[in-house]
């Protein structure tokens, strides 16, 4: 049975000349013919097309397509647990189990096509805001096996230890700090924990093919300590000025005694650390402490066991509650990058930690926390080290680490007044979890990412692909974005289900090129949160597509609106 379907898209007809076959006891049905926009046109080519075949038109149908009912349903935010979260990473291409055809292996993850995308774009906004973007911060980066030295001197080989715990009730396997050994109970059912020792969670090798000439070392556990072993080169040959700071992106493992919640506790992770050098007496920080609120979760409210209370960072500072003006300056700077980048600060506190949890190079150490589905969990800690890694590494190397200050005309060994270390998979989760959203009307996951952070800026699809023009004209858009942007060429199934897969994947903007576009020599550009639609010139969308990213320009200022 043959038939001519009128489909409404986006508010406009299209018909298709489709016809009804009986396959193996089932009825498929397959696309003849496209057969353009007018009524009376499209039934008078399809007579002609079934005149050659011999054949009638049995009817005309109108098909509803619901997916491209772009004025229904609401977008709700969508709270999912860590389980859910990594099923749809693995489902979307986003994150899969290492090795998971051999039965993967516990605390390693590799980054899927959308993954890597995603995780990329963290770590490049990330020093494009904090080195790139600044004149008092230089980047390096730093080997992930060192001499051993280095760890000695640093203290990890005698004192980075953790104490391994089995819960006595449910059976639980974890790690706790030393000063909470006969004081935490089990995270999972409150019951008692039994020590089973402490140990070294740094992963240990070999350096050296002959077995009786090796040398015993280790991967890096932390990415800080080759920052302060090269502090004096990298100062010296950038003719830096006091205060500043070096960065580093780069990879950092553990042997974790449980890694648990996908990518938040694993045994290889990467961090995005600075260490901000200072001279110790001139702790005024000479920036403005950026205009941001978040809830404070100090010692002090700790021990009263009160809620944290919501105030501006900056007031913080001034009433004391932030005792040095460097941390706070920091605290606010990191909240400022996470907003600048869609987070949802509603989800974020701030925590001191008490004297007895302090690292032992730590004078005072805050936490970036964030509400994760399995509780408040660090995402980021900013610690006053002092300058106890310099002296520690001056001792042990018995080189002079000191620098001359232009501002007090002196030869100092500075201070790391602040050291903001975020783990890049705790930042991938953040933004996962604050941009999951549902859309009631088309049933589906929106993943409201922002678009600079979005794996893919945008999806271009030929409204059909029988038009050899129309799909010579989206294969031509699509390779002249794809020089500038991560794009890609979507023609499979209907516009409603593109729209849907691209929503899924968090791609801000779907750009149609349809029949009228070719006259116009122009596109449909459809925004990903919204919904709405505008019409711009193809000799401007890859300017406009730019200021959309970059949210340089507001979307309905971008073209024209279409209905």
């Amino acid at each position: 049975m043959a038939f001519v379907v009128k489909k409404n898209i986006r508010g406009k007809d299209y018909f298709y000349l489709n016809e009804n076959k009986r396959v193996d006891g089932k009825v498929r049905t397959k696309t003849i013919a496209y057969l353009g926009k007018i009524k009376k046109e499209a039934e008078k080519k399809a007579s002609e097309i079934l005149k050659s075949r011999e054949r009638k038109i049995d009817k005309i149908v109108l098909v509803k397509d619901k997916k491209t009912d772009h004025k229904k349903g609401t977008m709700e935010k969508k709270n999912i647990s860590i389980e859910e979260l990594t099923t749809f990473c693995k489902r979307k291409g986003f994150v899969y189990p290492s090795g998971e055809i051999y039965g993967g292996f516990a605390g390693f993850w590799d980054f899927g096509p959308l993954g890597v995308e995603l995780k990329n774009n963290i770590k490049k906004l990330w020093w494009q805001f904090h080195v790139l973007s600044r004149e008092d911060i230089v980047g390096i980066d730093g080997s992930i096996i060192t001499n051993p030295k280095v760890w000695e001197a640093s203290g990890h080989v005698s004192s980075f230890v953790d104490v391994a715990v089995v819960c006595k009730k449910c059976g639980n396997k974890t790690k706790i700090d030393k000063y909470e050994v006969g004081k935490a109970l089990c995270e999972k059912c409150n019951g008692e924990l039994e020590s089973k020792g402490e140990f070294n969670p740094m992963f240990a090798t070999s350096v050296g093919p002959i077995s009786e000439e090796s040398i015993k070392a280790y991967l890096r556990p932390e990415t800080a300590q080759l920052i302060f072993a090269n502090f004096k080169s990298v100062y010296d040959n950038l003719r830096l000025k006091l205060p500043c700071g070096i960065a580093q992106i780069g990879k950092a493992f553990r042997n974790e005694i449980a890694p648990r919640d996908f990518l938040f506790r694993s045994r290889e992770f990467e961090q995005m650390e600075i260490e901000y050098f200072i001279n110790p007496n001139e702790e005024k920080c000479p920036y403005k402490i950026p205009n941001v609120e978040t809830f404070i979760y100090s010692e002090e409210i700790q021990k009263k066991n009160l809620e944290p209370i919501k105030m501006r960072i900056k007031d913080a500072f001034e009433k004391g509650i932030i005792k040095k003006e460097w941390h706070a300056y920091w605290l606010a700077t990191e909240l400022l990058w996470f907003k600048s980048l869609g987070a949802n600060l509603e989800n974020f506190r701030i925590r001191q930690h008490s004297k007895e949890e302090l690292s032992h190079y730590s004078s005072d150490t805050w936490d970036l926390e964030y509400k994760f589905p399995f509780g408040w969990k660090e995402l980021e800690g900013i610690a006053d080290r002092g300058n106890f890694d310099l002296f520690q590494h001056e001792k042990a190397s018995k080189k002079d680490l000191k620098v001359f200050d232009e501002n007090s005309k002196e030869r100092i060994l500075p201070s790391v007044i602040c050291e903001p270390s975020l783990g890049v998979e705790r930042a991938f989760l953040v933004f996962m979890f604050d941009s999951y959203f549902y859309d009631t009307g088309r049933e589906n996951i929106v993943l409201k990412i922002h678009p600079k952070l979005a794996p893919i800026k945008a999806a271009i699809f030929p409204i059909v692909k029988i038009n050899k023009d129309i799909v010579r004209i989206s294969h031509e858009i699509y390779a002249n974005l794809k020089k500038e942007f991560n794009v890609i060429y979507d023609s499979g199934g209907s516009v409603g289900r593109r729209y849907a897969r691209n929503d899924e994947i968090g791609t801000p903007f779907c750009i149609t090129i349809d029949e009228e576009g070719l006259k116009k020599k122009d596109v449909t550009i459809r925004d990903r949160d919204t919904k709405k639609q505008i019409r711009v010139k193809i000799s401007e969308l890859k300017n406009i597509l730019a200021k959309l990213i970059e949210k340089e320009i507001k979307f309905e200022a971008a073209g024209e609106i279409f209905e």
